[in-house]
């Protein structure tokens, strides 16, 4: 992005020199967007895209004539699938703004006919327009545990909003590198690896807390979701995800310590007994007893090199799902 914004501005400065006069920064690009669109001005977009999703008008917004537009990784018109299906935008909003790579993510509930369903919304702008769209959906009966209604009713914790001190944000690169090592612990877990938790961590997936929640019990004797983030994965009982694929870090926001994921979670079907670092040993088969996948939008708030709050929006979808996006695929 940067790359570009020189090449366009080296372009502008030369073009003014050869015509005599002298150069002058334009503020707005062609587009309706500002060329500078900060938080704010992001976060106002998805709350301009909601609107014109509800009104079922894509014209609405300010989109780039070859706008990318997926559901679920299903490359689609603009107006389209959920355009047609959407009734209403729901109470839950979570906003996640980057504005220097100019792409803001949001998680929220919304009225699809009678249900609610939890939407996962990354929007990407160039040159004063929406190049890209991509969306995800879990609906009631897609898979594992949730909570939808629970989470239509709730508020986003403000830790998520809350500035690093300057001194202590880390680089872009290095909050993707700590994203990143959720995903290599959590792919066959062993219960050996280096999980970059803080002791406080916290995970909610459409809508549930999955960590510290006891009342929660994926798989008795023993109930991984009573546990903290680190002690779920020092226990090795995610070894039944056998892949993570198509792996994406596109929005990071460095001032709040935010890392916005997007990842192909692969269950093969072959891990039928699970053998835990306590000595425990648990069955799976009657859960994944066949190839399956999820497609998981997830986010990470970071601090001090720690994951403290996870937040995921993921749906069951076919097995080895690729993403239209495509991504990090080693395997």
């Amino acid at each position: 992005m940067r790359a570009r914004r020189t090449a366009l501005g080296i372009g502008a400065l030369l073009a003014g020199l050869l015509v005599g006069g002298p150069w002058i920064q334009p503020a707005q690009a062609t587009g309706p967007i500002p060329v500078n669109c900060d938080r704010a001005c992001l976060e106002g977009l998805v709350n301009q895209y909601l609107a014109a999703l509800v009104a079922h008008d894509p014209k609405r917004l300010p989109l780039a004539a070859d706008v990318k537009y997926t559901e679920d990784d299903q490359v689609m018109q603009v107006g389209d699938g959920f355009w047609g299906t959407v009734t209403a935008i729901g109470n839950y909003k979570h906003y996640f703004a980057d504005p220097e790579s100019e792409q803001v993510g949001f998680m929220g509930t919304m009225h699809e006919g009678e249900h609610l369903v939890i939407m996962g919304l990354r929007l990407r702008v160039q040159l004063g327009r929406i190049t890209e769209i991509e969306t995800t959906y879990y609906r009631q009966g897609g898979g594992g545990p949730n909570n939808i209604a629970g989470l239509d009713a709730s508020k986003t914790e403000s830790l998520w909003f809350d500035a690093i001190p300057p001194a202590q944000r880390a680089t872009r690169q290095e909050l993707i590198n700590i994203a990143n090592m959720y995903f290599a612990g959590l792919e066959n877990n062993n219960g050996k690896g280096v999980y970059p938790f803080a002791d406080d961590c916290n995970r909610m997936e459409n809508g549930i807390r999955t960590t510290n929640n006891p009342s929660l019990s994926p798989n008795a004797p023993f109930n991984a979701f009573a546990l903290g983030c680190k002690a779920q994965f020092q226990s090795g009982y995610y070894a039944v995800v056998t892949r993570i694929h198509h792996r994406r870090f596109p929005i990071v926001d460095p001032e709040r310590g935010i890392v916005w994921a997007c990842v192909i979670f692969d269950q093969n079907g072959t891990v039928h007994t699970i053998h835990l670092t306590n000595g425990q040993t648990v069955t799976m088969s009657s859960i994944f007893n066949r190839p399956s996948s999820i497609e998981v939008t997830e986010a990470f708030r970071i601090e001090n090199g720690l994951i403290r709050r996870i937040e995921m929006v993921g749906s069951g979808l076919q097995y080895h799902l690729n993403s239209a996006w495509g991504g990090i695929s080693d395997k």
